[in-house]
């Protein structure tokens, strides 16, 4: 997945807003006036941060240690950062965004 991929997909769940509080460089996806997903136009490899249930985030951290870290710049209890790698397929990817939606916007 590229960055305009995962962003049509996050554009795709309803009531989700776009935004950029942090700058130009990082695009921010609310639902509800929260966040549930972000990412950094700068980073290489691409990599995202989501909301994730605390237990699956460390579940997932020791199953995919390359690709899944503790939320950078986030609460890592409750925050993944995935990195998009080839480790992780766009199933898996779309998932643990789809994931993150649906606990905020609870």
């Amino acid at each position: 997945m590229n960055i305009e991929s995962l962003r049509d997909f996050v554009l795709s769940f309803a009531d989700v807003e776009e935004t950029t509080p942090f700058g130009p460089d990082t695009l921010v996806y609310k639902v509800n006036g929260k966040i549930f997903f972000l990412m950094g136009l700068d980073n290489d490899p691409l990599q995202f941060n989501v909301k994730c249930d605390p237990d699956e985030a460390v579940e997932l951290r020791e199953r995919y240690p390359q690709s899944v870290l503790p939320g950078y710049h986030m609460n890592k209890k409750h925050w993944n950062t995935i990195v998009i790698d080839g480790v992780l397929s766009s199933k898996q990817l779309k998932g643990f965004i789809e994931a993150s939606y649906r606990l905020v916007r609870k």
